[in-house]
């Protein structure tokens, strides 16, 4: 039984990975579209376990698809798998333009997130609200001056999940009023379990040269 089990999970990566690889039904390129601000790029992460380098958690990385109009991102929203079809571990990623979703990154260095947990049963909910809002520039008067919003990602772990907002400067988040908008954002009924912001670096005085842990 935990054999089948184990080939079971191995099934569902495998599909999830293929279908991340075959290319979306894109809209005809005659149309226009509505255009985006800025372009966004969904990213796989498919890391499994702790302790993992940053170079081996860049190879874990796929890189989905760009897009640039409302329709482009909802061809590859319905495209890829649900957010429920996930392996253990495995995150979405959606950043803005062709930023890399690594806290090492230049890019990334001096920005943070602000990390929500939430129950599994709402986690597509919140995902799919969250990125719509980031999209759709709905936090850009949630930072402060000087800040932006350039990231969402939504990672399934044992119990609860956690779905991330990814900011420039770490610097700016101090009064910013971002998880007030997140809270506006989210239907009646559906609320995070817990809610902080963590620095990307402080991740990178405690870690060093040693292994990173979890994301």
């Amino acid at each position: 039984a935990l054999r089948k089990m184990a080939d079971a999970e191995v099934d569902s990566r495998r599909s999830v990975d293929d279908r991340c690889d075959v290319k979306p039904t894109m809209p005809d390129n005659g149309e226009e579209g509505v255009p985006l601000q800025t372009e966004w790029t969904f990213w796989l992460d498919k890391t499994e376990g702790r302790g993992i380098s940053a170079a081996e958690y860049t190879a874990s990385l796929k890189k989905i698809y760009t897009v640039n109009t409302v329709q482009g991102f909802w061809a590859v929203f319905h495209h890829i798998p649900d957010v429920c079809e996930l392996g253990l571990r495995h995150t979405y990623h959606l950043m803005r333009g062709q930023r890399r979703p690594l806290w090492e990154d230049p890019e990334n260095q001096h920005g943070g997130t602000w990390r929500i947990r939430c129950h599994k049963k709402h986690t597509p909910v919140v995902w799919k609200e969250l990125i719509l809002a980031a999209i759709g520039e709905q936090f850009a008067e949630d930072v402060r001056p000087g800040d932006d919003i350039c990231g969402v990602s939504v990672c399934v772990r044992d119990r609860d999940d956690i779905v991330q907002l990814w900011n420039a400067d770490a610097r700016l988040s101090e009064g910013a009023t971002v998880l007030s908008r997140v809270h506006a954002l989210l239907p009646p009924g559906i609320s995070p379990i817990a809610e902080f912001y963590k620095p990307h670096q402080s991740r990178l005085a405690y870690e060093g040269g040693h292994k990173r842990t979890s994301r």
